[in-house]
């Protein structure tokens, strides 16, 4: 197995016939949390069809992820177990269809140029109450409107970064209903739909940004992050201040929440907050 570097690409296929292009630079991904696998053609896909046990980490989304290409198809199956879902791997579009009638996922994501039956055939077979996000190489505007007027709730076109794409699915859950609305981690207890926080039984109190930086890790735990990342999805895009404050912020999390150990500062890019499997 290799692991993708931070001055490295991803590897995605350039072409349904063969061959490989490139991600564009995975600059806030984490070397231990992103993986390409060469050999895995070689042996048989492990982890994609069972939840990733984090303790007392519930309500979590079953996630169908039909792509073709192998190594793409275990990089984005990969990335889904480390923020908690179950992903559901098929990789042409009879085996999806399958995957969806017998386990009821909660989201679909389709490329279009998929084997037997393509991707807009199996969004028509799924009907409407499935949301779908594409993911594809096909970017003609005939395509995502395509796409889109089929129902989809989103089309992400290839190369794309993976925690963009985590961060669209998390927006597609949450829009639909599917999202998590609590997380439980030994001692601490977080209400997403509440904004609470307790720890020990105890309320915390949390500033409005302090609970929105928490909110940020807590959905991309054991991914490590920027401090310019998390600046974008706590502080808001049009954030002007100095990537100090995320310190500062981290500190105070730190304490509050007895997660000196867990939020851990990722050297030269920003931190991670691992909570690690049973």
């Amino acid at each position: 197995m290799r692991r993708v570097r931070e001055s490295q690409s991803c590897i995605v296929p350039k072409s349904p016939g063969g061959g490989f292009g490139f991600f564009a630079p995975c600059d806030n991904l984490d070397t231990s949390a992103v993986y390409t696998d060469r050999k895995a053609e070689a042996r048989p896909q492990k982890g994609t069809a069972k939840t990733a046990r984090y303790k007392g980490v519930m309500n979590m989304a079953r996630i169908l992820v039909a792509e073709d290409e192998q190594s793409l198809n275990r990089l984005i199956c990969k990335n889904l177990e480390l923020v908690g879902h179950r992903p559901l791997s098929a990789q042409d579009g009879r085996e999806a269809l399958r995957l969806a009638q017998k386990e009821k996922p909660d989201l679909a994501l389709l490329d279009v140029m998929l084997p037997e039956v393509d991707g807009f055939a199996v969004k028509q077979a799924l009907g409407e109450e499935m949301p779908v996000i594409f993911v594809t190489a096909k970017i003609s505007l005939s395509d995502k409107l395509k796409g889109l007027n089929l129902g989809a709730e989103d089309y992400i076109t290839k190369p794309f970064e993976m925690l963009e794409l985590l961060a669209r699915i998390q927006t597609v859950l949450r829009r639909v209903g599917k999202n998590a609305k609590r997380f439980c981690w030994r001692g601490l207890q977080v209400d997403l739909a509440s904004h609470t926080v307790v720890l020990n039984g105890a309320p915390v109190e949390l500033t409005p940004q302090e609970y929105s930086l928490l909110e940020t890790l807590l959905l991309n735990r054991n991914i490590a992050l920027s401090r310019e990342r998390l600046l974008e999805s706590a502080w808001g895009y049009d954030y002007m201040g100095e990537t100090r404050t995320v310190d500062n912020h981290i500190l105070r999390l730190r304490k509050k929440l007895g997660l000196e150990k867990e939020i851990q500062t990722v050297y030269k890019l920003g931190y991670r907050l691992a909570l690690p499997e049973e």
